[in-house]
């Protein structure tokens, strides 16, 4: 009889252990449409200086969180802006460009970094009628640890990243990038920090 009962534990143990695995497998092929947004953070000091030389890029009420419908139109005007700013604008650091280590600015020059290229997608999307609420500024780390910039984009077909690295439009998870902290969705001047929401592969240790 205890056999038998242990045989039956076995099996369902086996069972869901079989169970979980898939559900992990499932979880690790999906692509995950949402970074997790933490609380709120402080903003880059770029950021805080932009909007001393641009009150009126700043100077705003705060919103209801608004995210794009990913029309087919819609799409046609996020590749052709990206597209365009990423080949006019020619990349250049702001040490050389302006003598000082960080500076956010519009590349109005022609001449301009990461937080630079993102901003004007920004100011061009909203020119379009994109709405303000879904164009933010996020703060990523590279592979190498380098900070860098980009524009999330909310959608309802997940967040897109519009990056001066990379001429495709892709999904947040697709970029490579480890996420710090970006614009919240209704207040441009608030920032949230970020994180990776998929679970961490867990490695077995012997005891």
């Amino acid at each position: 009889m205890k056999d038998n009962r242990k045989r039956a534990l076995r099996a369902a143990c086996t069972f869901a252990c079989a169970l979980l695995g898939s559900v992990h497998a499932a979880i690790a092929l999906e692509p995950l449409l949402h970074v997790a947004t933490g609380e709120t953070t402080r903003p880059p000091i770029g950021w805080v200086e932009f909007c001393g030389e641009h009150p009126q890029d700043c100077s705003v009420e705060p919103s209801a969180p608004r995210d794009v419908v990913l029309t087919a139109r819609a799409w046609k005007d996020l590749v052709r802006i990206n597209r365009w700013v990423n080949k006019t604008i020619k990349p250049m650091t702001d040490l050389d460009h302006y003598g000082v280590v960080e500076k956010w600015t519009y590349p109005d020059d022609g001449y301009g970094d990461c937080e630079d290229y993102a901003l004007l997608k920004r100011r061009m999307l909203m020119e379009t009628g994109w709405p303000r609420e879904a164009l933010l500024i996020t703060v990523v780390r590279e592979k190498n640890g380098d900070g860098h910039a980009v524009l999330t984009v909310k959608t309802d077909r997940g967040e897109l990243i519009l990056d001066n690295q990379n001429a495709d439009i892709v999904l947040w998870s697709a970029s490579g990038y480890r996420f710090v902290k970006r614009q919240s969705q209704s207040d441009p001047n608030v920032w949230v920090s970020l994180g990776d929401p998929r679970p961490t592969t867990a490695t077995a240790t012997s005891r």
